[in-house]
């Protein structure tokens, strides 16, 4: 407590003060709610520091000392935190004045200007039953300098000259808001007072005055229209009829007023204060029990620190209050989410204050959680929306029943009919995701039956979904998550792929608790089925199918998702909706050596469906393996077959399941039509590659996706288009056989004497015949010496697996080494090679190839 006579009563900042500044009973908190700039917040940001300018208390004095001031210089920003012991001090010193001359017109003018009041301490003795008791200590002097007027100053000067001493006998003071119906704001009784009304003497004055709230009613109507904004403008007067004496001549009663005007911010006006800030320095949510049959609600333990700047002391008792949240509407009333109590409160002059409070949520209100007309989301969505984006949202607080029974009444019903709005700072949740995981991945495209505009015509993902999440360090409560749903945009490489919409599934959760200081984490497991993925680049698509064939160490998918997470809690089950998300979705290469030998391909049992002229319609069974750890489902794909840049057909393939390792007889039908799918070279190159393969050249195919291959999605067709694939052929194959090596010719047996050789053909068809139309081909010994010429023009056919061929005439080369060679393995066998066209009929298709053949066991027989 301060005896400097040049103390201010209340420092001053220029932030804005709390809305009991507009009731007399209501000054001992109002310093309470100025912002701390040095207290960090809770969530970690701090506030901006601000000067400090004069008292408000002592230029609100001074402007009752100057009148209206001088037309030149503006008027000084005053405040209204302690109006009521202004109001006493001012009123008083005026009625010593007044009563002690017999000119009231010069003496109220000298007293206006003259009087000099420094309030030194205001405090808070008591709350009573109907008020409270204030101790309130001032020094008051006489200055005549600074009275304009002439004549007024010497009156003045020599009428305190002769009275000396004003003594005032206990009187009250009575506030009312003229405006509003005339409403009693409060009363305050003042004691006897004495006062050295001389120019330049000092009197301090030190006294205790109990001050009543007046018109509850109307209190709580002004503050409500404060609060709402309606206020634009209050007066406030006060009067009092004050008992004056002079040593032993009395001088009668006096009656005395004054006024002050408030307006909304000006700088050369008093202002109405507005709702002050604080920081919330610690937010703590627990489970509690709030029954005796087990029931549990959620405690909520928040730490608030304001700064007191004035030099004031109290202590404000317990009080309870009931915490509101907004509804659907803006004329809807407030939903009663938890009630919320605070402890006694000690508040010491120009320091820091700590404020514990603590709050129950015993249950969520249906009118919370419930969705609001047209759609919109409900109240509870809204909150939770606002806060977890960092945006400060707004509550409201409202007294209720005090926690403890010696808290004056009339403080509990002030604070009950007084609905405060706060701001509640909200919490980003940057890094919120530690880890997140896609196993088990199983990829579907679109079908043919598919219906547009719906998730059916994209390409869909399945598969488990683990995440790692951080747990706030305010969430100190059991919690379960039991279902997510996200909508979620792929990223590679800082640019967007595509969107990825995760249906509603449900999950199990898990809390693994802290280690080494650490935060509390919350392990999540979710399995996802068909979430459709929309490609919304090819190029970036392109990149990572390049990365994934050719780069050998597969590729980094960024995932930015808003998750609506479905979770069990004591309150019951809630849903977070719209919950920032952020992970990385590692994707394997299909094969770390930058090509397809991995996949081992082979082809089998193969099926003639249909023929034209120029066609062959084929079916087939393919094996292949599977390196990779992911499944697909392919409902329908149809990819284009080249060779030297020529297109030679096409290959289909329906409702294919790709699973892990081998997968085998996976039918696909295929369409050998080169001269009618490619170009002008197409049925040249297509008759030399099938001439090539019969042969047993190595030979490759190439497989190229195009704009129609997958149903619904030209964008994806034509970037995989980008990426030909070149892969051997595969090679014929027949049940059980295991030679990869086809040999169509085999076991020759050539007869001497009639001159004619027969021989062993393998088709590799199961079902159709094969025609041999003519054969014009020459047997060679040793790769070049030849043994014999067959010309044969009359159809045979080759019947499906292994045959024998009709003897064929042989027109040997007697004077060659060849033939002597055969003569010399009469009744034996010898290797031989084979060369020469032949025309073969497939139905309404022919073809004429070539045909190299070598290492033919030949037996030779009269």
């Amino acid at each position: 407590m301060s005896d400097n006579p040049s103390s201010p009563l209340l420092g001053s900042s220029d932030r804005p003060i709390s809305k009991h500044s507009q009731h007399d009973d209501d000054h001992e908190i109002t310093p309470l709610l100025s912002r701390s700039d040095s207290t960090p917040r809770y969530d970690g940001t701090e506030d901006d520091g601000q000067g400090r300018l004069p008292s408000p208390a002592a230029t609100s004095l001074r402007s009752l000392q100057n009148g209206h001031g001088s037309a030149k210089s503006p008027k000084p920003k005053r405040r209204w935190p302690t109006f009521i012991a202004i109001s006493i001090l001012g009123l008083v010193a005026i009625a010593i004045l007044t009563g002690a001359f017999l000119a009231p017109a010069a003496v109220e003018a000298y007293a206006k200007e003259a009087l000099v009041i420094e309030p030194t301490n205001l405090s808070i003795d008591s709350f009573t039953a109907t008020g409270v008791r204030a101790r309130v200590q001032a020094n008051v002097r006489m200055d005549a300098s600074r009275v304009n007027n002439k004549d007024v100053r010497n009156i003045g000067r020599f009428g305190t000259w002769i009275a000396r001493e004003i003594e005032t006998k206990e009187s009250e003071v009575q506030v009312y808001l003229p405006e509003l119906g005339n409403i009693l704001l409060g009363t305050a009784t003042v004691p006897r007072v004495v006062v050295d009304i001389r120019n330049g003497h000092t009197t301090g004055i030190d006294f205790f005055t109990d001050l009543e709230p007046g018109n509850i009613e109307g209190i709580r109507q002004v503050a409500n229209d404060w609060l709402e904004g309606r206020l634009h403008k209050l007066r406030v007067l006060g009067k009092a009829n004050v008992g004056l004496k002079s040593g032993l001549i009395s001088l009668g009663t006096q009656s005395i007023s004054e006024s002050l005007e408030f307006e909304g911010q000006s700088l050369y006006r008093n202002t109405l204060p507005s709702i002050p800030a604080y920081n919330i320095t610690r937010l703590n949510f627990r489970e509690v029990p709030i029954s005796l049959t087990g029931r549990r609600g959620m405690a909520a333990d928040v730490s608030l620190s304001v700064v007191n700047s004035y030099p004031v002391k109290f202590t404000v008792p317990p009080l309870g209050y009931d915490i509101l949240v907004p509804n659907c509407g803006v004329d809807d009333p407030y939903i009663r989410l938890a009630d919320a109590t605070t402890g006694t409160i000690n508040i010491e002059p120009n320091s820091e204050v700590d404020v514990e409070v603590g709050g129950i949520v015993r249950q969520l209100p249906k009118p919370l959680v419930n969705a609001c007309p047209d759609s919109k989301p409900s109240p509870l969505d809204a909150l939770l929306g606002h806060y977890i984006k960092g945006k400060d949202t707004t509550i409201y607080v409202r007294g209720s029943e005090a926690p403890n029974g010696d808290t004056p009444e009339w403080i509990t019903k002030i604070i009950s009919s007084v609905t405060v709005p706060v701001p509640f700072p909200g919490r980003t949740f940057d890094n919120l995701i530690k880890n997140f995981s896609l196993t088990d991945t199983h990829f579907s495209l679109p079908d043919l039956g598919a219906e547009p505009g719906t998730d059916e015509e994209n390409p869909q993902i399945s598969g488990k979904v683990l995440v790692i999440a951080n747990l706030p360090k305010e969430m100190n409560f059991g919690i379960n998550v039991t279902g997510v749903q996200a909508h979620a945009e792929v990223y590679y490489k800082n640019k967007k792929l595509g969107n990825l919409n995760l249906h509603k599934s449900a999950a199990k959760s898990e809390r693994i608790e802290p280690e080494d200081g650490e935060a509390a984490s919350l392990k999540i497991e979710s399995e996802i089925k068909n979430a459709p993925l929309e490609i919304t680049d090819e190029r970036v698509f392109s990149d990572v199918i390049q990365a994934i064939i050719f780069g050998g160490s597969g590729v980094m998918l960024n995932v930015k998702a808003l998750v609506d997470v479905t979770v069990s809690t004591v309150l019951g089950e809630l849903v977070i909706k719209k919950l920032p998300a952020e992970g990385v979705i590692p994707v394997k290469p299909i094969s770390t050596g930058g090509d397809f030998s991995t996949l081992k391909p082979k082809v089998g049992d193969l099926r003639i469906l249909s023929t034209t002229k120029t066609s062959l319609v084929i079916e087939a069974r393919v094996n292949f393996t599977n390196p990779t750890l992911y499944t697909a489902q392919v409902p329908f794909i149809n990819i284009h077959v080249l060779n030297n840049g020529s297109i030679l057909g096409e290959a289909t393939a329906r409702s294919i399941k790709v699973v892990h390792g081998n997968n085998t007889n996976i039918l696909v039908q295929a369409t050998w039509d080169p001269s009618q799918r490619g170009d002008e070279k197409a049925q040249k190159i297509g008759r030399e590659l099938l001439s090539q393969y019969i042969s047993g050249y190595n030979t490759t195919l190439t497989f190229r996706i195009h704009r129609d291959s997958i149903p619904y999605q030209p964008k994806i067709g034509e970037a995989l288009g980008r990426f030909p694939i070149e892969m051997p052929t595969p090679k014929l194959s027949n049940p059980g056989d295991s030679n990869d090596t086809p040999k169509f010719l085999d076991d020759a047996t050539f007869h001497l004497l009639s001159s004619t050789a027969d021989f062993t053909i393998h088709s590799p068809l199961q079902s159709s015949t094969i025609f041999i139309e003519n054969i014009n081909a020459t047997a060679l010994y040793n790769h070049t010496e030849p043994v014999g010429k067959i010309n044969y023009d009359l159809p045979f056919k080759v019947p499906p697996g292994t045959s024998k061929s009709p003897k064929l005439p042989v027109d040997w080369s007697f004077d060659s080494v060849g033939y002597e060679k055969i003569r010399e393995a009469l009744g034996g066998s010898l290797k031989l090679d084979a060369k020469g066209t032949v025309k073969v009929r497939l139905g309404q298709w022919t073809e004429t190839i070539w045909y190299v053949g070598s290492g033919i066991g030949a037996s030779v027989r009269l």
